[in-house]
């Protein structure tokens, strides 16, 4: 009787075997969807999330590449229950890019309002303490008139480096107007307390 069962044992396996590849391959295309679903909502986000979130990108690009990797095992059920999740945080990088961008844009803006002051008056007063060296008589230790002379080019460098800060600001480029800006004082600063002048 146990070896009359089994034919019917084996044709009960095969049937289950063909049932479940069958029902495998009713997730195959959902799960395909969902992958290029969430490439799509990447390619979406464009370069502004990589640049204000690539914490972020990076995450989503490992789930995603997980994904890929379940599919290509034909592992489609777990694509589909794990793919909305990762959708959801690809279709939030645009969002959250955009509000990071701005909230950056906000500070920046704050800088340079405060650079359009310290960046022309660090400048003014290195140039004015090079000028009152000049016609000194007694110039500090280690400091000669080829060095103030110098000093002078290096300010009209710095001038004009400030205008063109001025003009990326006045082009919407706000990122190199403060980074600009900021390297100009620091230059000055430098300049002046080398030349044993003060900033008070």
């Amino acid at each position: 009787m146990k070896f009359r069962s089994l034919p019917a044992s084996f044709l009960s396996l095969a049937l289950a075997a063909v049932l479940l590849a069958g029902c495998a391959k009713q997730d195959e295309q959902p799960a395909r969807k969902a992958i290029d679903q969430i490439d799509a909502a990447i390619a979406a986000a464009g370069p502004n999330a990589t640049k204000y979130l690539p914490g972020h990108v990076a995450a989503v690009k490992a789930a995603t590449t997980q994904l890929k990797v379940q599919f290509y095992d034909q592992d489609f059920k777990a694509v589909v229950a794990a793919a909305p999740a990762i959708l959801e945080h690809a279709q939030s990088l645009a969002t959250a890019a955009a509000a990071k961008k701005a909230e950056i844009a906000q500070s920046l803006a704050g800088e340079w309002q405060g650079l359009t002051t310290s960046v022309p008056a660090a400048l003014a007063n290195v140039s004015g303490h090079v000028d009152t060296l000049l016609n000194s008589k007694t110039l500090p230790a280690g400091v000669n008139k080829t060095i103030l002379e110098s000093a002078k080019t290096g300010i009209a460098e710095q001038q004009a480096l400030w205008d063109k800060a001025t003009a990326a600001m006045a082009a919407g480029d706000i990122e190199q107007a403060v980074t600009q800006g900021a390297h100009i004082q620091r230059r000055a600063e430098t300049l002046l307390a080398a030349l044993g002048g003060s900033a008070g």
